[in-house]
Parts: C-alpha cells; structure tokens; sequence
C-alpha cells in the first residue's frame, strides 16, 4: 500500500474523504443555492437572441426539464 499504511487505514481514510467531500458539497449548496435563480440568467442570455431561436432554445429547455 502507499505510505506503508495497512489496507483498513487506507479504505477507511478513503471512504471518510469521501463522505466529508459529498457532505462539503450539501453544505455549500444550500448555503448559496445556485439553482434558484437560474431561470432569470438564461433568460438575461437568451435576450440577445433573436425571437424564433429564444423561442427554439426554450421549448428545448423546457424539454429537458431545465426551464419550468
């Protein structure tokens, strides 16, 4: 094993990794909530656009279960 630690102390080191990652993740997408407003951005981007593509790109999103 690397380091000379025994398997037990590696699987056990990489399962706690792991679960503290996925844990810091929860934690940080609650706090900020990145997904809230993410209808408002794409229309803000979609303005730009002409008429028949915002209409082509939002029946795709709508589609895709991104825009409600």
């Amino acid at each position: 094993m690397p380091a000379g630690v025994t398997w037990g102390q590696y699987i056990s080191f990489s399962v706690t990794a792991f679960l503290t990652m996925i844990a810091g993740s929860q934690v940080i997408h609650h706090h900020y909530r990145p997904l809230v407003d993410l209808n408002k951005y794409i229309n803000k981007e979609l303005e730009g656009y002409p008429e028949n593509v915002q209409q082509k790109i939002r029946q795709e999103l709508r589609e895709e279960g991104v825009l409600k």
